[in-house]
């Protein structure tokens, strides 16, 4: 297992969520990582999912 970490930010650049998760790859990661931002309600902010690497899995302005 892969820790994922989401962050979600306000336009003023304000940190409005941050959460991490453990993924199996890339793949779960975007899929999990979507699922916990919509239960937040924070799909309308921008967002990010990185994975352990750095690389973007998932990326919303």
């Amino acid at each position: 297992m892969n820790i994922y970490k989401i962050t979600a930010f306000s336009k003023k650049g304000e940190l409005l969520f941050e959460d991490s998760f453990e993924a199996e790859n890339d793949k779960e990661a975007k899929t999990l990582g979507e699922k916990r931002l919509e239960e937040e309600g924070m799909l309308d902010h921008t967002h990010r999912v990185v994975s352990p690497r750095g690389k973007l899995v998932v990326f919303h302005t």
